[in-house]
């Protein structure tokens, strides 16, 4: 823990006070996001203290040129930029001609953020002696709808408390904005028109390179005493537009500016009617007003929390760190357009480049699934099908034929687009982690559509790739996967990743089972998929010998799978014999220093006993859970979250709880020291994996939902809900009973501590705990 200043709350993140030091750590926590675009919670008027400026737009971004000393064969042309787009929040205040600047007032009192998270909105307000000894008070709410979901809202109320004064709101756009990330200085954005009508302004620009158009918009009012003030519009610039709004006020009376605005982008409308599209979503939202606008944000969120919610009692700051970790993922992606996907930072941040890693279908694809329709789950499927194409284009630039197909480590548009070697050439794990949630997929929906449809056709370019990655070592009289980086990225350019190799095997053997299955049951989708790929028997006869002839290294000393060959000849210090001082290492050693030790990042040979925890005996996880977590730094971001499952699987409910903490709190406490560069989205799906999983127990076993579920001792209840094809059961598990509600039409059988249980709806069946 590097922070401490979050209130604990069931419902809303809390900062009291004042503190230039925390603002940026607060512009992460306190983020909005739709789904469509979001922003960090900066402050709508001027702040000349240090600040993170970031608004986003779902799915534009910049190619930004790779900048590299030394150009390999095969490397990315780009690193995708997440883009800040034009700022649509901005209102500046004048009071007295004094501009309001909260690094600047003498006094900063009563400051208080609060992001409710059950109904979606942040609100701010503070009371501020103005450098003009005018003192005023401030209170500000901010939402991005869900009902519309190209429109923001902020209603800013301004009492000026000591004396009669004239105030001036500014409200403007600002398609003139940088990113803090920038390989090469480069200009992302080009204004190409301005215009105004009324009440409302509009900015249009497109993004260089990737030509996406936008249009920025806004609409302001003012009300003093009922009464609706006129605004002006200012003189501008190029890249500024701002109107005018001027009352004089009485000490204590009150003035609300309520302002509209949000993006229309070229991917949902023609390019020359961006304009028309964003006065299509201001009439909606004036129709409404802002109450009945943010009304409607409720009932969504009601909506969004009614399936999602999971409840904890006893244990308040366990329960704020899950709901802050499910709030953001609904935020960020809410499965509505197979388009898009769930970035590392989501709405939050610049930082990693890309809109998609292997997170989502190694972390994501669980979540989606048991929380929302199964359709949301299908479209992130989707979205891989449709990069198909620029998958096969990269495994040809590094020497890849036949179709072969290597999906990137970062993408916005399927092209790889990552920037260190290490990781865009020998990261390839995340090949298997597309084939494993398609088999999780429908392993949890049961819907076996999507791959005749469309999964057959990724799952014949992976296991092209896994056939011609491997080679025949002669000495061995096996086939090992060489110069590679496993899921712990503090071993480089490795041999024979135990985890690699076991995904390449698995990978392979389950695409033959689907041909066949396929060929069986659905005709019409085989003829068609070899007809498009060209695939033979003699083909799958060739993968199958490398699936079957598949080299692991292994310890007979420690009766363990090692994580690759040369793991033993390391120095073999366990990370609690390391000095605090020497933590995090990433931020103390060289990476020569660490590429040398035994230190793990995060679960690797973990990683596969918890995607494949079938094939090993629980005997097996504990004896490999013993070997390699002492060795663990846990120094990524999707680390607590396994080990937190298999602790529990092991019964070491301790351990599993403050892993599941340090997951569920990583930002809100700021684990890592870097929760001011923006959060760790798509690991957020770990908490909700640490408890229904984990502590819950829940998996899938030959087609039937199974529960073990346990209870950490901190904690009087908790409970959950999963959508388990199309029907809703409730887990609520104390110390003493588990009960089980099922809601729908159908009943279901399930397996409870290995016995199976029968559910009807509604009602509820009680398990009592015997301890």
């Amino acid at each position: 823990m590097n922070q401490d200043y979050i209130k604990a709350n069931k419902w809303s993140i809390i900062e009291e006070g004042f503190d230039t030091d925390r603002v940026k750590s607060s512009e992460s926590l306190f983020s909005l996001g739709n789904g469509a675009m979001g922003q960090r919670a900066n402050f709508e008027e001027t702040y000349t203290g240090p600040s993170f400026q970031g608004s986003y737009i779902a799915g534009v971004y910049y190619p930004d040129k790779t900048r590299v000393g030394w150009w390999k064969n095969g490397y990315p042309e780009y690193f995708a930029k997440v883009l800040n787009a034009p700022n649509w929040i901005g209102i500046k205040l004048f009071v007295n001609d004094t501009e309001l600047d909260l690094a600047t007032c003498k006094k900063v009192s009563d400051f208080r953020r609060e992001l409710d998270m059950k109904e979606g909105w942040y609100k701010r307000s503070f009371n501020a002696l103005l450098p003009n000894n005018v003192e005023i008070s401030v209170e500000v709410v901010r939402f991005l709808s869900l009902y519309l979901d190209e429109v923001g809202a902020i209603s800013y109320k301004v009492h000026v408390l000591n004396t009669d004064a004239t105030v001036v709101f500014e409200p403007y756009l600002d398609s003139g904005i940088t990113n803090e990330d920038s390989n090469w200085d480069d200009k992302f954005w080009n204004t190409t028109h301005m215009a105004t009508a009324e009440n409302r302004a509009f900015i249009e620009a497109h993004t260089m390179k990737t030509n996406f158009s936008t249009c920025t918009f806004m609409q302001a009012s003012l009300d003093y005493n009922g009464q609706s003030i006129k605004g002006t519009f200012g003189t501008g610039s190029e890249t500024y537009v701002s109107m005018s709004f001027s009352q004089k006020v009485k000490a204590g009376e009150e003035l609300t500016l309520t302002k509209f605005g949000g993006y229309t982008v070229s991917r949902n409308h023609p390019e020359n009617k961006l304009i028309d599209a964003a006065n299509k979503a201001l009439d909606k939202a004036s129709t409404m007003g802002f109450e009945q606008l943010l009304q409607k944000q409720k009932e969504a969120w009601a909506s969004i929390w009614e399936m999602s919610d999971i409840v904890i009692e006893g244990d308040i700051k366990a329960q704020q760190g899950i709901r802050f970790n499910i709030f953001q993922l609904n935020q960020t992606y809410l499965g509505t357009d197979s388009r898009l996907n769930i970035g590392p930072k989501g709405f939050t941040g610049e930082k990693y480049g890309g809109s998609t890693y292997w997170d989502t279908e190694a972390y994501c694809i669980p979540f989606y699934m048991a929380t929302k329709d199964e359709k949301v789950a299908r479209n992130l499927l989707k979205y891989r099908y449709n990069h198909l194409g620029k998958a096969i284009e990269n495994a040809e630039k590094l020497g890849f034929s036949n179709g072969a197909a290597l999906y990137p480590m970062v993408t916005m548009n399927g092209e790889e687009c990552h920037n260190e070697w290490e990781i865009t050439f020998e990261e390839i794990h995340r090949n298997g982690a597309i084939v494993f949630a398609i088999y999780n997929y429908y392993r949890y929906t049961g819907d076996y559509s999507y791959i005749p449809e469309m999964g057959l056709e990724v799952l014949i370019g992976i296991a092209r790739f896994w056939y011609q990655r491997a080679n025949f070592s002669t000495s061995k009289g096996k086939y090992m996967i060489l110069g590679v980086t496993g899921p712990n990225e503090y071993e480089n350019n490795v041999n024979n990743n135990w985890y690699t190799n076991y995904l390449a095997q698995w990978c392979i053997r389950f695409t033959i089972e689907q041909i066949k299955k396929v060929k069986e049951g659905y005709p019409k989708d085989y003829n068609r998929v070899l007809g498009k790929t060209n695939l033979t028997h003699k083909e799958c006869d060739e993968w199958e010998k490398v699936a079957d002839n598949m080299y692991f290294p292994y310890s007979e000393e420690h009766g363990v799978f090692l994580q690759q060959d040369g793991f033993l000849d390391k120095e073999l210090v366990r990370v609690s014999d390391l000095k605090k001082d020497q933590r995090p290492i990433n931020q103390k050693w060289s990476w020569d220093r660490i590429l040398r030790s035994p230190y793990i990042k995060q679960a690797d040979v973990l990683q596969g006993f918890y995607f494949f925890e079938e094939n090993f005996s629980t005997e097996d996880l504990e004896k490999h859970f013993d070997f390699y977590e002492p060795f663990t730094v846990h120094e990524s971001s999707l680390s607590p979250c396994v080990h937190s499952i298999l602790a529990a699987k092991l019964g070491r409910m301790e351990q599993a709880y403050q892993f599941y903490l340090r997951t569920s709190r990583l930002d809100l406490d700021d684990y890592n020291k870097e929760v001011e560069e923006g959060l760790h989205i798509t690991s957020m799906v770990g908490t909700w994996m640490s408890i229904v999983e984990g502590f819950g127990g829940m998996r899938v076993i030959k087609g039937m939902l199974s529960f073990e579920p346990r209870i950490p001792k901190q904690w009087e209840l908790y409970s959950f809900k999963v959508n388990f094809r199309n029907r809703i059961i409730k887990v609520t598990v104390s110390s003493n009973e588990l009960m089980f509600e099922l809601t729908g039409k159908e009943e279901i059988d399930i397996r409870v501590v290995g016995k199976e249980v029968k559910l009807t709806p509604n009602k509820p069946v009680g398990i009592e705990v015997k301890h």
